[in-house]
């Protein structure tokens, strides 16, 4: 009777811990009114290297004052080049102007911007960007948003009034340059957007000559600011690919000498591009947009060091760290994968002639040392991405040569890891190097993400802010890697247990895994802790012996649909702004936008799925685990029947695995991470 209502039991179980993780949220402070008008100045290509007390002291002066932080600028298109970046910031959402442009550059033409009657303008391109943004683009953003918002907006400078137009091209008040006296100018409207012009190039002396000027008109900017107002400075946009980080600084009552942040990155002294719409908004005290922006409103956190130039090292050693990860980081997973594949191949000779035969004759068996040594080197092998990414404990990217530091950082870390495997109690069991590397791959990674996942940022085998898709919480391979190693650590741990106590022991195990998976303090992946959830009711039901069967997948799936519903419920009854992205993706199926979310989140699997190198890894584990290792000489089959907690927590990382990688977008990136 018991055993009948074990999978039960455990279901209920696991869903209450899924549910209780995803359910808790960090207090987020709800942005108050803090001004009576928003003046938001732009530079397209500002980058904290530009800043300096010499050469820009108007700005060196609002950001000793004022918060500070990194600008992720991406939007529809890569690189964002300067005329998307003001269309973005007037619609709040990924935008992105109509027409041709070079392979990994810019176009070179202007905006028209005609002014019929001395007062505002009009942007006769404005109609077809609206379409193009609407029709061909799967964000369904609306440029002019922003200017809808507010009664009253002015523009100066044309790439001032790509971002005011509203959406039938109509800017309020337009004037081309700086008036001589800007104060009248810049206090008839409420909202207020200025072009300072572009800092662009490579050349140190070009790009200081260009951060003056544009500083020189910034002060002119402050100095007719109206009273009690915000002024945000951002770098508006790249001016060329590769993509940077920029330098965004909030100015005014309520934003001294902080971090900014959002509820878009939720990390202090991250912002992007989307954020600065409804910051402007919310600190006007105005509602949002029916539909809501995909940026949320920056709020000012503390924890900034006194000095100024100690706080600006910060976001200027994270731009060049995110330029150096770029580099690196396509380089070592198509490196690991070619190593790994290379060395399943090389192993399937010695399983050959490691098997048993009843006869008289039979292969030659490998020598002892030749099998030791491969041995070692799966095991190396296997710690080389938690080593990866470790080895960002080490500022690598600071170096002449970021690349090969890096690698000689990993390739230490690899060799200290598979030592303390080698050396540790148990390793000549069966089972001994398996369990000591799933523990040793979760303390790992579950540590950098019980602190903050500081590691992950920006990191080789984390997310880059340069991206925009993640700047907290758990990356797409740390999910593979940390999901692969608390199933195996549960099933190494529940196979030395009595057998009744296994599906226990993986639930225990499990459970912390999509507690640190899912809570939005830690690893803020819900999608993945709504596949782990899948992937441990699986390992639980099996874990004292049989196969996967229809019933106990279907026990499964129902645990991951009810942590699902679960955690929807929850989120739908949350205000609109607090909101996670399964409950933004559940209010947009509810007004009829859902689609453009599916849309956009197949066009992504299937460009991961062709891109990715960890798609090779995924593929090549599946094909030797079904032609080689589940031969009769392949050695699984048997395991599988001696050990069967390992098969439940392998059959368990499959199913989690492939389930979190489609449902998050990432096609066959997570099964490939926790293949590796």
């Amino acid at each position: 009777m018991l055993r009948r209502l074990a999978p039960a039991v455990l279901t209920v179980l696991v869903v209450a811990l899924g549910v209780a993780a995803l359910a808790v949220r960090p207090p987020q402070g709800v942005p108050q009114r803090t001004a009576d008008f928003v003046v938001l100045a732009g530079v397209a290509g500002l980058r904290w290297e530009d800043v300096d007390p010499q050469r820009t002291p108007t700005l060196w002066r609002m950001a000793q004052e004022g918060s500070i932080g990194s600008l992720s600028v991406r939007s529809a298109h890569r690189p964002t080049c300067p005329v998307d970046g003001w269309l973005t910031l007037g619609a709040g959402s990924f935008a992105a102007w109509n027409g041709s442009r070079p392979d990994g550059g810019c176009p070179a033409a202007g905006v028209a911007v005609e002014q019929p009657d001395g007062i505002g303008a009009n942007l006769p391109d404005q109609e077809s960007v609206v379409q193009y943004n609407q029709q061909r683009l799967p964000w369904n953003t609306v440029p002019g948003s922003l200017s809808e918002s507010v009664r009253c907006s002015v523009a100066v400078g044309p790439g001032a009034a790509v971002a005011a137009a509203r959406p039938f091209g109509r800017v309020d008040r337009y004037a081309s340059a700086l008036p001589e006296d800007p104060r009248v100018l810049l206090g008839s409207c409420v909202l207020s957007i200025v072009d300072l012009g572009t800092i662009e190039g490579t050349d140190p002396a070009t790009r200081a000559e260009e951060a003056r000027a544009a500083d020189a008109q910034l002060a002119r900017v402050v100095a007719a600011r109206p009273p009690r107002s915000l002024v945000l400075v951002a770098g508006i946009s790249d001016t060329a690919a590769p993509s940077r980080l920029h330098v965004v600084v909030a100015d005014g009552p309520g934003w001294e000498r902080g971090w900014l942040t959002s509820a878009s990155t939720a990390r202090d002294g991250y912002l992007q591009l989307v954020d600065l719409a409804p910051t402007a908004l919310a600190a006007l005290g105005r509602p949002m947009p029916e539909r809501l922006f995909l940026g949320r409103p920056a709020v000012s956190a503390g924890g900034r060091p006194a000095d100024l130039a100690d706080a600006i090292n910060a976001p200027a050693d994270a731009d060049r760290e995110a330029a150096a990860q770029r580099t690196v980081s396509g380089k070592f997973f198509t490196v690991l994968a070619v190593v790994q594949v290379l060395l399943a191949l090389a192993v399937l000779p010695l399983l050959r002639r490691a098997r048993p035969h009843a006869g008289p004759t039979g292969p030659t068996p490998a020598p002892a040392r030749l099998v030791a040594g491969f041995e070692v080197l799966l095991v190396a092998a296997a710690l080389t991405v938690p080593a990866a990414l470790l080895a960002d404990a080490v500022p690598w990217w600071r170096g002449e040569h970021p690349g090969w530091i890096f690698a000689g950082v990993t390739a230490l870390l690899v060799a200290a890891g598979t030592a303390a495997v080698r050396f540790a109690p148990g390793y000549a069991g069966t089972l001994g190097p398996l369990g000591a590397v799933a523990g040793l791959t979760t303390l790992v990674v579950g540590l950098d993400v019980l602190t903050g996942a500081r590691l992950q940022l920006n990191g080789v085998v984390g997310y880059s802010a340069l991206q925009g898709g993640r700047y907290s919480g758990l990356s797409t391979v740390g999910l593979g890697v940390l999901l692969a190693g608390a199933l195996l650590s549960g099933g190494w741990l529940a196979q030395r247990v009595p057998r009744g106590w296994r599906p226990a022991v993986v639930v225990a195990v499990g459970g912390l895994a999509v507690v640190v998976v899912g809570s939005p303090y830690l690893g803020a992946d819900p999608v993945g802790a709504i596949a782990l959830t899948a992937g441990l009711s699986v390992a639980a039901v099996i874990s004292v012996g049989g196969w996967l069967t229809i019933s106990r997948l279907a026990w499964a799936t129902m645990a991951a649909l009810a942590v699902g519903v679960g955690f929807a419920v929850v989120d739908l009854r949350r205000p609109p702004a607090e909101r996670g992205s399964l409950g933004r993706f559940l209010s947009a199926v509810g007004d009829g936008t859902g689609g453009f979310t599916v849309h956009r989140s197949s066009t992504e699997n299937f460009e991961t799925l062709v891109n990715s190198p960890l798609t090779v890894l995924a593929l090549a584990g599946g094909l030797l685990v079904w032609f080689a290792l589940l031969q009769p000489w392949g050695g699984l089959m048997r395991l599988f029947g001696i050990y069967p907690a390992v098969r439940a927590a392998l059959a368990g990382t499959a199913v989690a695995a492939v389930l979190g990688g489609v449902l998050d977008g990432a096609a066959l990136d997570v099964a490939g991470a926790a293949a590796a």
